[in-house]
């Protein structure tokens, strides 16, 4: 599949779900073009400027009245409650896990007072930037998030947790436990226990992978919330592109590496 044609299918999967979301009179991309394109440079995973270059060079075609690059990503900042249409559906057990993302390497933390990112440990390392939180369903799939900065401990997600207390006994490790009590849908799995639990590495790992999403170079948090969502819909898409066919054990194989831009 060319890229052209993947991208065309790409927006008609998008325009079945965005396309009775009016198109404001003076715009000129449509609601599916503005998420079209926010999941594309998510997939992408280059800087803005890299991104927007490419889709010059690349997509004219099929996007004629591309704005500006500015006016772009202030677009994807603006609409990006757009992608919380792409969310999953809770299920009965769920998974939750933190996601280290560097902003700016940690020799150079403190040159600037603009700096969003705090230092943090992920993966046994320090780092300058943000901590992601996820809750997956059983099968994989994003159904909600969070971020903060990489300095706060992961008890600081449990409201996200807790706001499915009444739809999914979320599973996750002992960095969500809290002395001062736990939600009552948390439950705390051991290491070494409750091996379904670990979808989540996979999710991280397909993220690190195709969307080069562990180091990005975002400098406003707004900014940095936005490309977070239209990843999270990226993933979401993309995950189901072919359908979620369980095996003969019943396990689905998560995949989206054919799909790397």
């Amino acid at each position: 599949m060319s890229n052209e044609e993947f991208i065309t299918d790409l927006f008609c999967r998008i325009d079945d779900i965005l396309g009775k979301v009016p198109k404001h009179s003076q715009a000129n991309l449509f609601p599916s073009e503005v998420v079209t394109l926010g999941i594309l440079c998510a997939i992408k995973g280059v800087g803005n400027r890299a991104f927007y270059r490419w889709v010059k060079e690349n997509l004219q075609q099929l996007f004629p009245d591309l704005p500006e690059r500015t006016r772009l990503f202030r677009l994807f900042k603006t609409r990006s409650y757009w992608t919380k249409s792409f969310l999953a559906d809770p299920t009965l057990f769920g998974v939750a896990d933190t996601y280290g993302i560097e902003l700016i390497h940690p020799i150079r933390e403190g040159r600037s007072k603009n700096q969003i990112g705090q230092k943090g440990i992920s993966n046994h390392r320090w780092i300058v930037g943000c901590k992601l939180a996820l809750i997956l369903n059983q099968y994989g799939l994003v159904v909600d998030w969070d971020c903060n900065t990489a300095n706060v401990h992961d008890t600081e997600f449990l409201p996200l947790v807790e706001k499915f207390k009444e739809k999914t006994i979320v599973c996750a490790d002992n960095g969500f436990h809290t002395k001062e009590g736990d939600p009552s849908n948390l439950k705390i799995c051991q290491r070494g226990s409750w091996n379904n639990r670990m979808i989540v590495e996979t999710v991280f790992s397909m993220l690190t992978t195709v969307c080069h999403f562990k180091k990005v170079a975002h400098r406003i948090w707004d900014y940095f919330r936005a490309r977070l969502a239209f990843t999270m819909a990226a993933f979401n898409v993309l995950v189901q592109w072919h359908g979620l066919r369980p095996d003969e054990n019943g396990f689905i194989h998560l995949s989206i590496a054919e799909f790397s831009l």
